[in-house]
């Protein structure tokens, strides 16, 4: 028979989700961060409606990371947590002192295709190894990012 842990996953390919899920666990980390500092310090005419629309993103995104968080030890494995690790294993790059509206928004779709890209290799991976949990996630996720690109987009232009 073959081994499997305590929900019933291949030990190894639950390792490598784990590790995977780490990564987009950083990048949310430093996503958040940023979005934090853009509700923060916006200035301009669209003060109002980004600042708004940031602190909306900001909350999405902390739930976010507790549910991946939380998929991790569900695989049987550590979730990260320094900012050591955030900043090493994260493509999404910190953003420091942004003001201005445009240069936000481009920062949170230029984050979203770099959290897209992560979130599509885990929806492959998890559905190779049979973990519908973290597919599910990932699959939920897709659909509500896409969207939020496209009004984000829509904004810029």
């Amino acid at each position: 028979m073959k081994q499997v842990n305590r929900i019933g996953l291949d030990p190894n390919k639950s390792a490598e989700l784990a590790a995977k899920l780490n990564t987009l666990l950083a990048n949310y980390q430093v996503f958040y961060m940023n979005t934090r500092g853009f509700h923060w310090n916006i200035k301009g005419e669209k003060f109002f409606e980004l600042h708004v629309k940031f602190e909306e993103l900001y909350n999405n995104l902390i739930l976010k990371i507790d549910e991946i968080a939380e998929r991790v030890l569900t695989l049987g494995h550590t979730p990260i947590h320094t900012y050591t690790d955030y900043l090493g294993l994260s493509n999404v790059k910190e953003a420091k002192d942004v003001t201005a509206g445009r240069e936000a928004i481009g920062a949170i779709l230029d984050s979203f295709q770099k959290i897209l890209v992560l979130e599509r290799e885990l929806l492959d991976m998890s559905a190779e190894a049979g973990d519908e949990g973290t597919n599910a996630l990932m699959s939920d996720y897709i659909r509500e990012q896409e969207k939020l690109v496209w009004m984000y987009g829509a904004w810029m232009n």
